[in-house]
């Protein structure tokens, strides 16, 4: 049996979001000031992870780069309402795993508008690839935030593929 979606999105939703955020805002705080990894250059972690520091002012994969106050504020203000929509959607869903999707892109998207509000770019440092296996190198350097939005995105594509009820003709 569902509940009525508010609720769900109250209680699940928005802890979901609030971690996401504070984590990817401790992860970045510890990248900055602590590792200060802007001033240290790349440090390989793992064979397939290197923490790189990149300012990215755009969105996803850099596109769309923004330098003047204008974006800056313009990209704040999409992701405010881009939350605001999620966040509609929450309340009306009846799905728990839905909610729970939504809660991990809201979060990610707060956790960057945040960047973007106080840096004016987002913080990236988050560098996978495939070590020696060259076509696994990807030139994709992200953050927490941004991997929470593309977990939310596979759980929300997950239960179209694998959960949702079969169309009435």
């Amino acid at each position: 049996m569902t509940q009525p979606g508010p609720n769900r999105a109250l209680r699940l939703g928005l802890p979901i979001a609030a971690l996401v955020v504070g984590l990817d805002q401790l992860s970045k705080f510890y990248i900055i000031h602590v590792r200060r990894l802007a001033d240290s250059g790349p440090e390989i972690v793992a064979p397939f992870l290197d923490l790189s520091f990149v300012w990215n002012r755009g969105i996803s994969y850099g596109l769309f780069q923004q330098d003047s106050s204008l974006g800056r504020w313009l990209l704040v203000g999409l992701s405010v309402a881009a939350v605001l929509l999620i966040g509609m959607w929450a309340a009306r869903t009846r799905s728990p795993l839905t909610v729970v999707a939504l809660g991990l892109i809201a979060g990610g998207a707060i956790g960057n508008a945040i960047d973007r509000a106080l840096y004016g770019a987002v913080v990236d440092f988050l560098h996978l690839h495939g070590g020696a296996v060259w076509w696994l190198d990807f030139p994709y350097i992200f953050n927490v935030a941004d991997a929470a939005i593309s977990c939310g995105v596979v759980l929300l594509l997950a239960e179209q593929v694998f959960f949702a009820a079969p169309a009435q003709t």
